[in-house]
């Protein structure tokens, strides 16, 4: 029998081949998580044996609770408001009325299958983690750019690593409630928003510079990308593998969850490249 042969290009280049490369955390109970936020917790309600069916066979399943912004996750641009008002004008109090949000909802956050850049300013800088506290600059973002070859474009996902994922398994130096975390600064945000970018993400719990003693008081950046320009923000990615494998332009595919009316949804984000 002949195999058909298919009409979409997209399936040709899949078929040829392609490999990918994690971008995000495994969500596991007791991993780092923001104090603002409920952290991850999953335990098995149903074993094997609990209750076994007449031809032997059982079954096992869990519960899982968490917070919409724990673990590698996507902001929905209800998360964040500026003087009561969310990204649009839109009304925020008005919007969250009845304990769910009628606009701006992450069931909203559109799947992404689109360019993806790495900026790797960490290894701009020559070393594998960049300071507690670091903020990073629009300079930094643009010399990773060109360290990379690599200028921004509508309706890209720009990354940006720090390194700060190697300390993923340390919760005390990962949240930097002393010492701080690097993060980009306000310059850095309106850089990037002036490509008209569709999302950018980093390595830490929250996509803000971080200096020490300060916590999470102000966030400057997050009103600057989902509120002022509708830029969607994911927290908690994993760059590490990306690299040491040197990526640095990639299909980035993401589908977030469509939690209707929440501020946010964990994420499963993936580089993908001809094999």
């Amino acid at each position: 029998m002949t195999a058909p042969t298919t009409t979409d290009p997209l399936l040709g280049v899949v078929s040829t081949g392609v490999r990918s490369i994690e971008l995000g955390h495994p969500y596991f109970t007791g991993m780092p998580c923001s104090p603002n936020h409920p952290g991850f917790r999953m335990t098995l309600i149903r074993r094997h044996g609990d209750m076994v069916r007449p031809d032997g066979g059982s079954a096992a399943n869990e519960i899982i609770v968490t917070g919409g912004h724990v673990g590698t996750h996507v902001d929905a641009l209800s998360h964040v408001s500026d003087c009561g008002k969310l990204n649009g004008d839109v009304d925020a109090f008005e919007a969250q009325a009845g304990g769910r949000f009628k606009d701006k909802g992450a069931e909203q956050i559109p799947f992404m299958m689109t360019r993806g850049l790495l900026l790797d300013v960490a290894k701009l800088h020559g070393v594998d983690t960049l300071p507690a506290g670091y903020a990073i600059t629009a300079e930094d973002l643009e010399g990773a750019a060109e360290a990379a070859g690599v200028v921004p474009q509508k309706g890209d996902v720009v990354l940006v690593r720090s390194g700060w994922a190697r300390h993923f398994g340390d919760q005390d130096v990962y949240l930097g409630q002393t010492d701080g975390v690097p993060g980009p600064n306000v310059e850095a945000a309106q850089w990037l928003a002036s490509f008209g970018i569709v999302a950018t993400g980093s390595d830490t719990t929250a996509y803000e510079h971080i200096p020490a003693g300060s916590g999470h008081s102000v966030l400057p950046v997050h009103r600057i990308l989902l509120v002022v320009n509708g830029i969607h923000i994911i927290e908690h990615l994993n760059m590490e593998d990306a690299s040491e494998q040197g990526l640095t332009e990639f299909t980035f595919v993401m589908a977030p969850l469509r939690i209707v009316g929440g501020t946010g949804s964990p994420v499963r984000p993936v580089a993908v490249l001809s094999a």
